[in-house]
């Protein structure tokens, strides 16, 4: 059983920030890489981010706004999202690429 619980999300400003969390269990965390994809209103799902045990990768739509980082000791993959815009509002998803494994997503509204 792997499932991944997400928090962080919630409504703000254009220009603000927020971090999300991503709490894994049943899985050998520190050997799997993890990834952030989201999905706006009537579009389709999107890669943001995705980090390896020595590496990062970003999607250029937020590449030098959004940092990945992950805690292996925690069991937590962290997106830490600054100079929000509204484009960015999206229910973002946790998700261990190598097992197809997501977690329930958590809304993020940037609006003023």
């Amino acid at each position: 059983q792997v499932q991944l619980v997400e928090s962080g999300g919630g409504l703000v400003q254009p220009g603000g920030s927020l971090r999300l969390s991503c709490v894994a269990s049943g899985i050998i965390f520190r050997m799997r890489a993890m990834g952030w994809y989201r999905q706006a209103p009537g579009k389709q799902r999107e890669w943001v981010a995705s980090i390896t045990t020595s590496s990062t990768n970003y999607a250029d739509s937020v590449k030098g706004r959004f940092t990945i980082s992950r805690d292996n000791a925690k069991n937590t993959v962290y997106l830490q999202m600054n100079s929000l815009k509204p484009e960015d509002t999206a229910v973002y998803y946790c998700t261990v690429p190598t097992l197809n494994a997501w977690g329930q997503g958590t809304l993020v509204t940037v609006s003023s």
